[in-house]
């Protein structure tokens, strides 16, 4: 009866302490923080371009965005990018390295089996006779999740796993956002440049002119010096520029891993002309951005990860279960016997109760705590400066289009003017102090108008990517499902010198009475 009664109690065990697996409760996820957006900005402040629009449409317009620049090279340098770019490749392997943790953590709450064989000679007892004994067996182990560790630990592992998917999104949107703005200023810079070799070459035509004027006698020698100096000038200007373009060629370069003069070559089509796209529409409320920014949904699944380990750390001070078994087969051989046959055990099942260990685990739980208090800041933090990023862009697009007809107007007018007192400088009407002074002004009209284009630009591919770049959350991984849409049309254009049509995007420059 006493071998019964510890045979019931020895299989209660594991039952009782399931009834005391109620503790620790679950630990606080990420509910609270969804309410932030709404305390962070309740709506937007700065002056918006668009009507907001419904979620789906607003989601499809980011994603094909990049073809209504009506710029196929542009696309495919884009897709380039984001093919040879490093920052994309570390965030796959790290994709790939919180799979194999999730995997991990899964396996850790599953049986363990292991198969082993064993061959021994020698003597058991003494005056036993000497034998062999020979087994082979499949041993298991298996730690009992009864308080949840194991379960909480696949959470935080699965989190995390999301998280790292979350951040190959946005590193992808990045590499297209930094490309385009590259590409942008690359084009502005070609048509400073344009306008620098204008202005150069206008100079050195004056400087020349003088000076044959002056030896003829009919002006000051002081403006023939003059001349010669606004020449100078002029040249060092030009290169400077072309030198500014040259470097942002070179970056091309080293985003898309394309070489040099093939890049070049698939450039010169497209000179001094700027893309031109329409502006992306914005989420009613700045709350939206909760559903559409992956850099906020990584934060967030930090939190849950990091509310997991919170658990985990707590059901670490428990007792934890631990039982085992074999099953296999067994032969004996001895000068006076032998026989084989099937063996199997079942156990042992242990229980293993923490007692003292100087603090360690309580240490691991409050640090576990503050990890996860850490995450919640973090995510706040994180909406706080996304709030920002669309903002900052909305004020730029804002104050270039309150400056974009003043600019332009400015830059016709000053170059109406600098032609006209060409006309008089060639006809004696006007000093060359008034000439100078005339072309200043209009290539700093000219050369406004140009970056005023391009901050437009900019400003939209900063709310593009402020926006979320067309992410959402059933947005696959690189290896886990569905490719994420590139930023190339269906069928992107190879990357040729006959990729971007003469005429086929507008031109940034001022009209035409000014080129």
């Amino acid at each position: 009866m006493k071998m019964l009664h510890w045979r019931r109690l020895t299989c209660a065990w594991p039952l009782w302490l399931a009834g005391c697996a109620q503790w620790p409760s679950q630990a606080p996820m990420s509910a609270p923080v969804v309410e932030a957006a709404a305390a962070a900005a309740p709506s937007w402040n700065a002056p918006l371009p668009a009507p907001a629009g419904g979620d789906p449409a607003r989601a499809e317009a980011l994603r094909g965005w990049w073809a209504r620049f009506e710029d196929p090279l542009l696309a495919g340098l884009i897709d380039a990018a984001q093919q040879a770019s490093p920052t994309l490749s570390a965030a796959g392997q790290r994709i790939a390295q919180a799979r194999s943790v999730r995997t991990a953590a899964e396996a850790d709450s599953s049986p363990a089996i292991a198969a082993e064989a064993q061959a021994t000679r020698g003597r058991a007892d003494p005056g036993s006779p000497t034998g062999n004994r020979y087994s082979a067996a499949a041993q298991a182990n298996w730690e009992i999740d009864l308080f949840g560790a194991g379960r909480a630990a696949t959470r935080a592992a699965q989190a995390r796993l999301d998280g790292a998917v979350s951040a190959w999104h946005d590193a992808r949107i990045a590499v297209a956002a930094e490309t385009a703005q590259t590409y942008v200023q690359l084009r502005a810079c070609e048509a400073q440049a344009g306008w620098a070799l204008r202005d150069s070459r206008s100079r050195e035509e004056t400087a020349r002119l003088t000076a044959l004027t002056t030896q003829a006698g009919f002006r000051a020698p002081a403006d023939a010096a003059l001349a010669r100096g606004s020449a100078a000038q002029g040249r060092s200007q030009a290169a400077q520029i072309q030198a500014q373009c040259d470097r942002l060629v070179k970056a091309l370069v080293a985003l898309t891993a394309r070489a040099e003069p093939e890049l070049r070559q698939a450039l010169q089509p497209g000179q001094a002309r700027l893309p031109e796209a329409a502006l992306p529409q914005l989420p009613a409320v700045p709350g939206d951005l909760l559903r559409q920014r992956p850099d906020l949904a990584r934060a967030e699944r930090e939190i849950v990860a990091a509310a997991a380990d919170v658990e985990q750390r707590a059901a670490q001070r428990l007792p934890q279960v631990r039982l085992g078994g074999q099953i296999g087969l067994m032969r004996l051989d001895t000068r006076s016997a032998g026989g084989d046959g099937p063996v199997w055990a079942v156990g042992p099942l242990s229980v293993s109760f923490p007692l003292f260990d100087a603090g360690r685990r309580t240490a691991a739980t409050t640090a576990a705590s503050a990890a996860y208090e850490d995450a919640r800041h973090q995510y706040l933090g994180t909406l706080r400066r996304a709030v920002r990023e669309v903002e900052d862009a909305l004020v730029l697009l804002d104050s270039a289009a309150r400056r974009g007809q003043d600019v332009r107007q400015a830059a016709q007018d000053l170059d109406t003017v600098l032609k006209a007192t060409e006309a008089r400088w060639q006809g004696g009407l006007a000093s060359q102090f008034e000439l100078e002074e005339a072309r200043r002004g209009a290539y700093a009209a000219a050369s406004l108008y140009i970056d005023l284009q391009r901050e437009r630009l900019e400003a939209a591919i900063a709310l593009y990517r402020a926006l979320g770049g067309g992410w959402q959350p059933a947005d696959a991984g690189p290896a886990t499902g569905p490719a994420w849409p590139r930023a190339a049309p269906a069928q992107p254009a190879p990357l040729s010198p006959g990729a971007l049509p003469a005429g086929s995007a507008p031109s940034p420059l001022p009209p035409a009475s000014l080129r």
